[in-house]
């Protein structure tokens, strides 16, 4: 099988990287996730992208009275 990060021949039986081919690939794997390079698409909450936020007090249904 081939690592995901660089592409090289690597083995599974007995590596305990895998299915990364060394350390450094598996925490350059790592730090892809944390930097965001890496994304699992999903529905676009319109919401946050618009800078609405709403009022989500108890007992307020936007009237006066």
């Amino acid at each position: 099988m081939r690592c995901p990060v660089c592409k090289r021949e690597t083995r599974w039986k007995g590596n305990p990287y895998r299915p990364f081919c060394s350390a450094r690939c598996k925490l350059l794997d790592l730090y892809n996730w944390l930097s965001e390079r890496y994304r699992v698409p999903g529905a676009v909450d319109t919401a946050k992208q618009s800078g609405a936020v709403p009022d989500a007090s108890p007992g307020n249904k936007g009237e006066r009275g």
